[in-house]
């Protein structure tokens, strides 16, 4: 290795880790980074080689992986269950785009071809970036959520045909039509052996590979069959990436596929990193500079056709203006697809360099502005959109008349799995339930089934104002995102602070984090996962029941504050079942402002006379922060625990001193 070679990694090193952290800190795109990386150290900037061949060459394999990650993601199953959004909104939206940039083209006075091809790198939206803010907004299931993710499905798929449509397109007119025709018949041929052939030799083959039992021969092979059916598709005058994308969906029907989906990341991250370097050493920002109206412009044009082609089709598939509009404004920013095929636009000389750098700065601005677009939609739907304030106004008082009557009850904020689970539990005990989730075929189908699920976003104000927070005795958020977890206990808390929010996350690390937000008790999946799992292991291996389960109960009163000591006594253990009555339970109370035991510690009240033990002093929503010695204040909840009786007493003597 040369000087210079070591010298160019390290830059492009040094100046990815710091731009890609900037970048994350910023909650913005990595890609923005690796692009203003490449222009930095550009030729028309630093000009420390990033341009080089080898480095380009090395930068294709980034888009190998790359496409090789979307087949492994490829399912028959999914795209036939979205096939009306994906088959039907997805393509009319990708040849609408392409459609509308060459007419624009050709009246500018460029080939149509250009247009053509420019079509279909403006038609791209970012997958990763708007499936994680439909994650992160629990927007997935929603009517637009779907149709976005129909559409970026879609995208996603046409980028194969577009990577062997794009370079044929630089032919000669008398030869376009005879060399789009052989590239056709040949993937098709390639397709059809590699489907119906590869699959069952794919999975043989993992099968024998899986058996050595060695982890650095599993990902030697995975880039073997990775690059390899990368090779044959170049060699059959196809694309790299085509062969990568037949290698993962390949892949993809096999038991394997999440194994190797873990072993590439790494490579497709590194290399699409450096892919998206060399895509920012095409930007000359002198040339920018220079043109920037004709910049602003483009980006004022690519957003606005992007949207009024999506909002217009989604009005044609049956949706809502107000749905047309937020599918719009998700999907009228550009994606990192489109830079794929910027590339090979440049390499075919279907624009001229100036042309380029205004379409290549448009597309990294309307990326930069894609969150931001998406962060403004609602407030934008509803200026602009005067049925979704009806709408909405309808949603929240069908939601208010349905838990009109509702007091002293439980709030549960998603009606997935965990929450059908958790409901059907507490209504063995004759529990009152508001559950809240915005997936309207879930809510439908337990609707038909009777049960408690009504249509409402649990992180909005509004919605839970609607769902009868101010009379709720317990909030349970049932789904482990813990960015939407802390805004729903914002909102808890600001609505009615006494309430005790019990919150799931997926890592014991957020427990801190939930619990100074608010939460009364915070449980972690990793942790009760490790649980039932010991138990079940121990109980297999010969342990007495009584020993595990005793190790049961230790484990989660170290670990959950509110059962701390709940389970002392032997009403829990093994015998003759006690009467209800006499059976120990756990009791909060409240301190009001007239309450006897104000002012004292808990330690100066005689609780043992009644009969009734101490678990625990929860203040304002938080966890047991109060000590023994601590001055009791309004508002604090005392956790009682004992029999009826006895909690009974224990709850007169703290609120009338007899």
């Amino acid at each position: 290795m040369s000087s210079h070679t070591l010298q160019l990694a390290l830059v492009l090193l040094a100046a990815a880790v710091f731009m890609v952290a900037v970048f994350r800190y910023l909650n913005l795109p990595s890609i923005l980074g690796y692009l203003l990386v490449g222009i930095v150290v550009g030729p028309h900037a630093l000009n420390v080689g990033a341009d080089s061949v080898g480095a380009r060459h090395l930068a294709e394999f980034g888009v190998v992986f790359l496409m090789f990650s979307i087949g492994l993601e490829f399912s028959l199953a999914r795209l036939y269950r979205m096939k009306r959004l994906v088959f039907g909104l997805g393509l009319a939206q990708v040849l609408g785009t392409m459609l509308l940039a060459a007419m624009l083209v050709w009246l500018a006075g460029l080939p149509w071809y250009s247009g053509f091809a420019l079509g279909g790198a403006l038609s791209m939206s970012s997958t990763a970036v708007l499936s994680k803010l439909l994650a992160e907004r629990l927007e997935l299931e929603s009517t637009h959520g779907r149709e976005v993710m129909g559409v970026l499905l879609f995208q996603d798929l046409a980028v194969v045909p577009l990577l062997i449509l794009v370079p044929a397109l630089s032919s000669p007119a008398s030869e376009l039509a005879e060399k789009l025709m052989w590239a056709g018949f040949k993937a098709a041929i390639v397709l059809t052996v590699v489907v119906f052939l590869g699959q069952r030799l794919m999975r043989a083959w993992f099968f024998i590979v899986a058996r050595t039992k060695s982890a650095e021969l599993f990902v030697l092979n995975v880039l073997l069959i990775t690059l390899g059916l990368a090779f044959v598709t170049e060699l059959a005058g196809l694309s790299l990436a085509l062969g990568a994308f037949l290698a993962g969906m390949l892949i993809s029907e096999t038991e394997y596929r999440y194994q190797v989906e873990d072993d590439i990341k790494p490579f497709r991250d590194v290399l699409l990193g450096l892919f998206f370097i060399t895509i920012g050493t095409y930007l000359d920002l002198r040339v920018v500079a220079e043109n920037l109206l004709w910049v602003l412009g483009f980006l004022a044009l690519l957003i606005g056709a992007k949207l009024g082609v999506t909002w217009g089709l989604s009005r044609l598939f049956g949706a809502s203006s107000g749905t047309a509009l937020r599918s719009g404004l998700w999907l009228c920013a550009g994606g990192e697809f489109g830079f794929v095929l910027m590339a090979q636009i440049s390499e075919s000389q279907l624009l001229a360099p100036s042309q380029l750098q205004i379409v290549l700065a448009g597309l990294v601005l309307s990326l930069l502005l894609a969150p931001i677009i998406v962060h403004f939609s609602d407030r934008i739907v509803m200026r602009f959109v005067a049925a979704e304030w009806l709408s909405r106004s309808m949603q929240l008082t069908t939601l208010a008349a349905q838990t009109l009557e509702a007091t002293k009850h439980v709030i549960v904020c998603g009606y997935g799995r965990t929450g059908q689970h958790l409901v059907r539990f507490m209504e063995n005990e004759d529990v009152t339930i508001v559950a809240l989730d915005n997936d309207p075929e879930r809510v439908s189908v337990a609707a038909q089934k009777g049960e408690p699920a009504v249509f409402g976003d649990c992180s909005r104000r509004e919605t839970l104002i609607a769902a009868g927070i101010m009379r709720a005795d317990v909030l349970v958020i049932t789904f482990a995102d813990t960015h939407v977890a802390m805004k729903i206990l914002h909102h808890a808390h600001a609505l009615h602070p006494e309430l005790p929010v019990v919150v799931r996350t997926a890592e014991e690390s957020d427990v801190d984090k939930l619990v100074s937000a608010g939460a009364a008790e915070v449980v972690p999946e990793a942790l009760e996962s490790g649980i039932m799992l010991s138990t079940h292991a121990l109980a297999l291996l010969g342990v007495p029941m009584s020993r595990v389960i005793k190790r049961l109960r230790s484990t989660r009163e170290q670990h959950y504050t509110v059962l701390r000591g709940a389970f002392v006594g032997t009403a829990y253990d093994e015998g003759p079942a006690m009467p209800e009555a006499e059976q120990t339970r756990l009791h909060a109370v409240r301190l009001p402002a007239e309450a006897h035991a104000l002012g004292k510690c808990t330690a100066e009240i005689d609780l043992a006379a009644t009969g009734a033990g101490l678990s625990g002093v929860r203040r304002h929503g938080g966890k047991g922060v109060v000590g023994p010695d601590e001055r009791l204040q309004v508002g604090d909840t005392v956790l009682l625990m004992g029999s009826e009786s006895a909690v009974i007493a224990a709850e007169t003597l703290l609120l009338t001193g007899q």
